[in-house]
């Protein structure tokens, strides 16, 4: 039920994205999902790729930091108010989330959501007892 992530602090300079980008395509290692958090000075990706272990191998050897994370994929539906009732269930059962963002592949008319959350296990029981998708692999 948990996902791997890949975090990545990379410098706020021109190109750089693209160099992460660019290695990862030559090492045939695909980007499912990306969002990047930027400050003046730097930025972190986070990245849901289909061969993480892969990934994070290659990165370092070409001089980016980089991190693991575990997070989940939820099927939310893909109309108004499909998010926010699935992050009802999540506030009434005190999950705290610590950051979220959408999915660029649909695997059916849902939309998909990632999420990192404070405490991952509860957050995934609570997800299964409410009757929310989670989605087990990319």
């Amino acid at each position: 039920m948990k996902i791997t992530q890949v975090s990545v602090f990379i410098e706020n300079t021109k190109g750089r994205l693209y160099d992460l980008c660019n290695v990862l395509g030559k090492n045939n290692i695909n980007i499912k999902a990306l969002t990047l958090a930027e400050s003046p000075e730097f930025g972190i990706v986070r990245l849901v790729v289909d061969k993480a272990e892969d990934a994070i191998k290659i990165i370092k050897e070409n001089g980016f930091i980089a991190t693991i994370a575990h997070i989940v994929a939820v099927e939310v539906g893909d109309n108004p108010g499909g998010l926010a009732s699935a992050l009802k269930v999540l506030s009434d059962n005190n999950i705290s989330i610590e950051y979220m963002y959408g999915f660029v592949e649909k695997k059916s008319d849902n939309a998909l959501m990632v999420f990192k959350f404070e405490d991952i296990d509860k957050a995934i029981e609570i997800l299964l007892k409410n009757k929310i998708s989670i989605i087990s692999k990319v």
